[in-house]
């Protein structure tokens, strides 16, 4: 298993990653500032995904196992939409970018230029979950253009020797809001919601994750959103 250098919740240096991929300049990476209504009212529309950065601790830990098993032990085989893209994550410290493919790649109204992110969506769309995660940790462009980008965070990011955060994605697909982890081994359904609820619902989950460590504020919140003039 191959390791990155951990990409930074930083929004100017994913958006220029996104870009530097492919993404059109229409859609960037923005801070949210806040979970209550009034803050999520600033951020710019409309809101493809937010992506959330968290600390991976004991409670969460016992929460993934026993969702886990949960789904894995449900009478009704939990059905997705033929078109979700997911991917497991088998790179070290690749959650970011991973993050970023799932927010993309289940907006299909985002343009893509030709180019690394285009050429792996095209290269993995018949492809398994696990065979994309395989597929990601041998594109020698992708993790080129990683490996540049995690370089130009705020602190040194080499310096990290054991990442304990880790980065997911919630997108709206078919009026269903997905959590999007490539550490598991399904997407989790989190209900219905619309393109008019997506952020305040995908607010809910983030502060659930949030509740869960109550005394930690490691927490970073994210929106792939139209890009502001």
């Amino acid at each position: 298993m191959s390791t990155w250098t951990p990409l930074e919740s930083n929004p100017e240096v994913l958006t220029k990653y996104i870009h530097k991929l492919g993404v059109s300049p229409s859609w960037s990476v923005t801070d949210v500032i806040g979970l209550d209504d009034e803050l999520l009212a600033y951020l710019p529309r409309p809101v493809k995904a937010i992506i959330l950065l968290f600390p991976i601790s004991d409670a969460y830990e016992k929460h993934r196992a026993e969702e886990h098993e949960r789904i894995k032990t449900a009478a009704e085989e939990e059905k997705y939409p033929s078109d979700l893209f997911y991917m497991r994550q088998f790179t070290h410290n690749a959650c970011g970018t991973v993050a970023l493919i799932h927010s993309v790649a289940n907006n299909k109204d985002i343009e893509i230029a030709p180019g690394v992110l285009k050429n792996f969506l095209e290269k993995s769309a018949s492809l398994s979950p696990e065979e994309r995660g395989q597929h990601l940790e041998k594109d020698k462009d992708f993790t080129e253009d990683h490996q540049t980008l995690a370089q130009e965070g705020q602190t040194d990011a080499s310096a990290y020797e054991t990442v304990i955060h880790h980065f997911i994605a919630l997108v709206n697909l078919e009026n269903t809001l997905f959590e999007l982890d490539g550490r598991k081994l399904y997407p989790i359904s989190h209900g219905k919601t619309s393109d008019e609820t997506f952020v305040h619902d995908a607010a809910k989950v983030c502060k659930e994750f949030m509740a869960r460590d109550p005394d930690d504020v490691r927490f970073t919140v994210l929106a792939l959103a139209a890009t502001q003039d």
